[in-house]
């Protein structure tokens, strides 16, 4: 028997429905001599760090152990996974399956998540049968089909479970031994918060807190442009004059701050004569913009439609495992590999069938035309998001669904237009030893540009007369444009997940940003969406319409952590060093080794900090305990707190978690009986 063990039920339902006629049983699929099962995303999850400690430290009411700071580093010798409670059932299903299998196919979506996943399950049964791995990048028949002929050994694909392993073991590490830590420090200073760390997350709510003071310590500075209307026997048109190399009253970004200087100018140009000293017309070729990766569209459908990270990912992700109109998203890759442009006839029809009202564009393209896009050397491990064959229902989108799958059709179809081809002019004339430059674009042959024209175009160019260089003019209107600086954007979803990945712009130090710029930022495609709706939960960040602002509790907690857990630095070589393990150049004890290393360092500089939280309204200081009704189990005094159920209260005892005595409110007093009842009443 070969077991197929899918991510999901979709795909097992996918792969199921290729093979044809199979049957459906308690947790599978069977079609002759195939069985396709499927996990829901990971099945088994870490253990909890109470697992990991003594069992001489003190629990609290739910069990759990209290949080001290002397256990700290909790490092496991050896990792535990323990089966998710909903999970149970199924894993008992795959584990019979397994028993009765010959082979195995991984068919874990393709990427590091998806690889571990399934090996996990296969590690958790002690399983020694060959295992095949299936891959593929959309769920339409063709590409289900397509899969099935080309499987290849899973041995190949152990760097990618190495990898996720290893990202999971680290994020551990981190988020557990530093969130404890700072937690406790805050709790010293009086804050009754969740103080959580993250590698990703960390940095991340430092970008923002960063680009937020920026703006609000920004001081505008006025600073002043010349434009002159220069006239030529053969027509006028507008330049700008341009500082000299030695240019007197320009700051440090080369902006004309002086305002005598600007007047000087203003009047040495007015109505004198001069002449080209530089006459280029350039024939010039736009080429195609590339397929999305999941930070284009996030970056589009942002600006756009003012969708959140977060409904991008899931709209994506739907028209992928749903729908199936178009390949797996989560892709830092905007390329196509050069093997798919023969399936550009099927995919145009299935897009002509599914958008009745884009088939004149479908028309026009030239199927056999190959814009840049398509090249095999810039492929990653994920190409670019496009469309598919399948022919689906495009009424059963929703509006969000819709307006991506738009954008991704469009992208798909401009592959299949003629370059934008433009002529471009450029000037230079000296006017009184000084320079005033304009540059004019005549459109040739507007191509893909066409696809996009709902969305609007290019601002029109001024017409540049035609001259030589050499001829003489006359400078007439000249005008001084008084302006200002201005402060820098706040972040939005889609520049804030593009700020992730081009994470070296906002680092200084050369040899870093060298290394980051050749890396992929702090997370990946697939995790920082659910990064930033993370932070928005904790009320680290908040949106005020599209913009992602820091809050107060977020900024205190920036401000209590040291540099190597906010910089970006450290997250993207980590991610550097998962590539590695990926690709097998690096070994995933080599990288646990440096965690660890990191992380005891960490620990000791947490406990020698003073953590100083912001506090919000849950964590506002807890009410005073009565002197005059005492707790009948220890003699604290209670506190008499509102419960979920309006204008209704409860008593719970000042000592708590050691005491966990409640007694109901009876008129505004405790009813002494030993009765526990719970803030939910």
């Amino acid at each position: 028997m070969r077991l197929f063990i899918a991510e999901k039920p979709s795909v097992a339902k996918a792969i199921a429905g290729e093979l044809g006629g199979a049957s459906r049983g308690d947790g599978f699929f069977k079609k002759g001599n195939d069985v396709i099962t499927w996990c829901f995303g990971h099945l088994l999850e870490q253990a909890e760090p109470d697992e990991y400690t003594s069992d001489t430290i003190p629990k609290t009411g739910k069990g759990k152990k209290v949080w001290r700071f002397e256990d700290l580093p909790i490092i496991p010798e050896r990792w535990i996974l323990h089966p998710k409670k909903d999970s149970k059932k199924q894993l008992a299903v795959i584990g019979k399956l397994l028993r009765d299998a010959n082979n195995i196919v991984n068919a874990g979506d393709p990427d590091r998540e998806g690889q571990l996943l399934v090996d996990e399950v296969l590690e958790h049964f002690k399983n020694t049968k060959p295992v095949q791995r299936f891959w593929v990048s959309a769920q339409d028949s063709v590409s289900i089909r397509r899969g099935l002929k080309s499987l290849k050994s899973n041995h190949e694909f152990l760097g990618w479970a190495d990898a996720a392993r290893a990202r999971q073991r680290a994020d551990w590490l981190i988020g557990m031994n530093l969130s404890r830590a700072y937690t406790l420090q805050a709790k010293k200073s009086g804050a009754n918060a969740l103080v959580t760390v993250g590698r990703v997350q960390t940095p991340t709510l430092a970008l923002v807190v960063a680009r937020d003071r920026e703006i609000e310590n920004f001081k505008s500075i006025p600073f002043y442009s010349i434009d002159a209307v220069i006239h030529h026997e053969n027509g006028s048109f507008k330049a700008k004059w341009k500082p000299k190399e030695d240019q007197q009253g320009l700051d440090t970004d080369g902006r004309l701050v002086d305002l005598a200087i600007a007047n000087e100018i203003k009047q040495k140009l007015k109505d004198q004569p001069g002449n080209l000293i530089d006459y280029k017309q350039i024939k010039k070729k736009a080429v195609h913009p590339t397929a999305y990766s999941l930070s284009d569209i996030t970056v589009a459908a942002s600006n756009k439609y003012g969708m959140t990270s977060d409904e991008v990912l899931k709209g994506c992700q739907s028209l992928y495992e749903t729908h199936k109109l178009t390949s797996y998203p989560r892709t830092d890759c905007g390329f196509l590999p050069e093997s798919q442009h023969a399936d550009a006839p099927r995919v145009l029809k299935a897009i002509s069938l599914v958008n009745a009202d884009l088939i004149e564009m479908v028309d026009r393209c030239d199927p056999s035309f190959k814009s840049k896009t398509w090249n095999d050397k810039k492929v990653t491990a994920h190409h670019g998001i496009i469309p598919t064959m399948h022919h689906g229902d495009k009424s059963k989108l929703t509006d969000k669904e819709k307006k991506l799958y738009d954008l991704i059709v469009r992208a798909y179809l401009a592959q299949f237009y003629p370059y934008h081809e433009y002529l471009s002019t450029i000037v230079n004339v000296d006017v009184q030893g000084e320079v005033l430059a304009t540059q004019g674009k005549v459109i040739l042959v507007n191509g893909w540009k066409d696809i996009y024209q709902e969305h609007g175009s290019d601002e029109d160019n001024q017409k540049i007369p035609k001259m030589n260089k050499g001829d003489s003019v006359q400078c007439l209107e000249v005008t001084r444009n008084d302006l200002k600086t201005k402060p820098p954007a706040h972040f939005t979803d889609g520049t804030l997940t593009r700020a992730m990945e081009n994470i070296h712009r906002f680092v200084t130090d050369p040899e870093h940003k060298k290394h980051l710029r050749e890396g992929d930022g702090i997370g990946t495609s697939a995790t920082r969406a659910s990064i930033l709706t993370e932070l928005k939960r904790r009320r680290f960040l908040e949106l005020k319409g599209k913009k992602i602002l820091s809050t107060e509790l977020g900024r205190s907690v920036v401000d209590s952590l040291p540099l190597a857990v906010t910089s970006p630095v450290l997250t993207a070589l980590y991610e550097r060093m998962l590539k590695g393990i990926e690709s097998g150049e690096e070994q995933i004890s080599n990288f646990m080794a440096k965690q660890e290393a990191f992380i005891r360092k960490q620990v000791v500089k947490a406990g020698e900090s003073i953590t100083k939280i912001a506090v919000t309204n849950s964590d506002k200081p807890r009410a005073a305990a009565s002197e005059k009704y005492k707790c009948s189990s220890c003699g604290h005094g209670l506190i008499r707190r509102p419960s979920k159920r309006k204008g209704t209260f409860w008593w719970g005892c000042s000592h708590y978690p050691q005491c966990k005595q409640t007694y109901r409110d009876l008129k505004g007093q405790p009813k002494y009986q030993r009765q526990q009842v719970s803030a939910e009443t």
